[in-house]
């Protein structure tokens, strides 16, 4: 399946069960719902999705369900990211075998260097396959800063790398890429809270987090950050509508968004705050900070056109 990348693409949760198994039968309906409202495309495995907690195996059965689920109707795009190379290399080929139709290629977990062993371990992903790729970059996570002129790079010397998830939150960046290798690369944002200034600026696409709670209101903030971007559409309702959503989206910005974003999920009645260790449920005062902000935005949800 041709991924278009012109969209908003859930970078999906896991649910868990009370005894740290995963509930696939709702990771099925979640993919069921997100894609029904419009979103283009699912990245299962990636950060939000808890991907560094979960075994070879039971990424390969989130992807193997999330394709069950959905069919041929948007694209898979699982996040392709472990300790070792090998191990990158090897779940990317077990995505293409299983039927995924994209790759977004992290760098490795832990270990962060120089330019030339990040090279060499995104070079060994993407030459793994024929599938058409997307570079994860967020040097906040991971401490690894792929440049405009490494991206450029990597554009120049793999024809399957299509986009890049541009997460340092610095909105320059889309047009210092754009000036380098003009349109060659779909750029999209990874960072919730700069949505429409990174639309404006250039993005053409969204690997979003609060829309595993909110999809009908992520949908509708980018169409209208695109349509504001080419002169058109209700700028009035654009400004309305991200000024409501702002608050929510900040909880995508913060170490603890897995947690976040769940317990939003759960408060509207799609999913649960459950997480795998490390991480913990928040409680106490950050919990009762969490569901104000939260509370808050649903008493005033906007009724969408």
């Amino acid at each position: 399946m041709k991924v278009n990348w012109q969209g908003v693409i859930p970078a999906i949760t896991t649910k868990f069960n009370r005894d740290d198994t995963i509930d696939y039968t709702f990771f099925a309906n979640h993919c069921r719902w997100l894609v029904d409202a419009g979103c283009i495309g699912l990245v299962p495995l990636g950060s939000l999705g808890e991907g560094a907690t979960l075994s070879f195996e039971e990424k390969i059965t989130l992807l193997k369900t999330a394709l069950e689920a959905i069919g041929d109707r948007v694209p898979v795009i699982p996040g392709i990211a472990s300790l070792s190379t090998t191990e990158a290399v090897r779940l990317a080929q077990a995505a293409e075998h299983i039927g995924c139709s994209g790759l977004m290629v992290l760098p490795p977990y832990v270990y962060s260097t120089d330019w030339r062993e990040m090279k060499a371990h995104v070079d060994a992903v993407l030459r793994a396959t024929s599938l058409p790729a997307m570079l994860y970059n967020n040097p906040l996570a991971y401490k690894t800063d792929f440049l405009p002129e490494q991206i450029a790079e990597l554009a120049r010397e793999h024809s399957n790398l299509q986009a890049v998830k541009e997460s340092s939150a610095d909105v320059r960046r889309i047009a210092a890429i754009r000036a380098l290798i003009g349109e060659r690369l779909e750029l999209l944002v990874g960072v919730d809270d700069c949505l429409v200034e990174a639309v404006q600026a250039g993005a053409v696409g969204w690997i979003a987090g609060l829309v595993n709670a909110f999809p009908h209101e992520s949908v509708a903030l980018l169409q209208l950050a695109q349509q504001a971007r080419l002169g058109q559409g209700d700028h009035a309702q654009l400004e309305a509508l991200y000024n409501w959503f702002l608050p929510l989206l900040r909880l995508d910005t913060v170490p603890k968004f897995v947690q976040l974003i769940k317990l939003a999920q759960e408060m509207v009645g799609m999913g649960s705050a459950q997480v795998r260790g490390p991480r913990l449920e928040l409680e106490g005062e950050e919990l009762a900070s969490a569901r104000q902000i939260i509370e808050e935005a649903l008493k005033h949800r906007p009724v969408l056109n």
